[in-house]
């Protein structure tokens, strides 16, 4: 695949000529409607073998090798020409498709409410091929350590139609948030853990899922050992079932980091214990936050970096969402929250409001501003293929097993395309 940043000027005519494609091939890959005027600064992943390269100042065809990971020899050859060519600036070389490398991806998707919107079936099952977990958001947890389940529709079937496998998430929400109380309860309550434990295998054996991922949030520092524990119990009890067990982790930089998010997840102990963990490396920006980009690589890095020091990459899943907000100017705390929504509709917005999308290469993450109707600037971030390839860079460059993405229900199509083309995603 080739990422594509569209330039002033820019149609889908000659961006389709210079890359050997058609209009049609690049609408229907990005989802886009062709008779619609691009948008400066948009990107499009252009579905080609490989990808093209256009020399800029200072490139050489060993510097440019290296780049992506191939020899300067073999660049010579494929392009046809001599190894010691003296390359103009601007000329177009042709760079083969790397290996691609095996890795582990979830998803999760949360239904609203008791039922399943058409909408979020529809995208579950486009995102299923690519997945090696589908995990429906969440049975919570009860008092007495009996689950309510998530309305669950054809998600059993959709996961076993792609080969993917159904995640049984466990989380302590209650009446909409994450419950410290619940959470106390569960983990120092021992008939109530022996309740839950037997409602947990049975209902994994009763649907089908061959995971168990506790999504236990906003506990107390003086339950960071309780934690620890429950989890040593759990992974006895669901190993001698056949389940496996993985955890979700705040985004943290250090053991000793304080707020009430991170004290309780002790990332040493979670990398013992579990199977795998997902570190939940997103909502830098967050819809009751200022505007900021949601998953900067530079903070995600951050989190990584500490996580390695204290379990192997080979049992994190990186934390990634799948939409943006668009925030309203001057940002006032407690005042209305930022408005979610999809790539896809981030670029309508810009192409709607006229105006270009900008990138932030320290954060790795597209955004832009507006004035709407009322004369009330905006400020929007969201992902696009650049900021998600960064991502996959990252994975690769460090050996993680993967991804794990918060949540599906708003299109993202390039994220599929440049995901397929980066990994051999794992089916179990």
């Amino acid at each position: 695949m080739q990422i594509h940043v569209v330039k002033p000027g820019d149609t889908l005519f000659n961006i389709a000529n210079t890359y050997g494609t058609t209009i049609q091939a690049i609408s229907d890959a990005n989802e886009i409607d062709p008779s619609l005027p691009l948008v400066v600064g948009q990107t499009l992943v252009i579905p080609i073998v490989g990808q093209f390269y256009f020399v800029q100042p200072g490139d050489s065809l060993f510097t440019i090798a290296q780049k992506f990971g191939t020899t300067y020899q073999n660049l010579a050859q494929v392009n046809s020409i001599p190894v010691n060519f003296t390359l103009p600036i601007g000329f177009r070389l042709y760079i083969p498709p790397r290996p691609k490398v095996p890795a582990t991806a979830n998803a999760y998707v949360e239904p609203i409410g008791n039922t399943v919107s058409e909408t979020l079936e529809n995208s579950a099952r486009k995102a299923a091929p690519y997945l090696t977990y589908l995990a429906p958001f969440s049975y919570r947890v009860n008092r007495d350590g009996t689950l309510s389940p998530p309305p669950l529709n054809d998600f059993k079937a959709i996961a076993e139609a792609n080969g993917a496998n159904l995640m049984l998430v466990v989380s302590n929400l209650e009446e909409g948030a994450f419950s410290s109380e619940l959470g106390n309860i569960i983990l120092t309550v021992q008939a109530v853990q022996n309740t839950l434990l037997d409602n947990i295998i049975n209902t994994a054996k009763e649907v089908g899922f061959t995971d168990v991922h506790f999504d236990f949030e906003f506990l107390p520092q003086n339950d960071r050992e309780a934690y620890n524990t429950f989890l040593r119990k759990a992974k006895e009890r669901l190993s001698q079932e056949g389940l496996l067990m993985s955890t979700a982790l705040a985004p943290k930089t250090s053991a000793t980091q304080s707020g009430l998010l991170y004290e309780a997840h002790d990332y040493a102990a979670h990398g013992e214990i579990a199977d795998f963990v997902v570190l939940m490396t997103y909502e830098w920006g967050y819809s009751g936050g200022p505007p900021l980009p949601v998953s900067p690589i530079n903070e995600v890095r951050k989190v990584v970096n500490y996580a390695l020091t204290e379990m192997p990459a080979e049992k994190i899943l990186l934390g990634q969402n799948l939409y943006g907000y668009d925030w309203t100017l001057p940002f006032e705390q407690g005042g209305d929250p930022a408005r979610a929504l999809s790539p896809q509709q981030a670029i309508a917005l810009a192409r709607e409001q006229n105006v270009a999308i900008e990138y932030d290469t320290t954060a790795q993450a597209p955004f832009f501003t507006y004035y709407d109707a009322n004369g009330a600037q905006h400020e929007v971030w969201f992902e696009d293929a650049r900021s998600i390839q960064a991502k996959f860079d990252l994975i690769k460059e460090l050996g993680l097993r993967g991804i794990s993405y918060w949540k599906l229900g708003l299109a993202f199509p390039q994220n599929w395309l440049l995901l397929q083309d980066n990994f051999d995603i794992r089916k179990l």
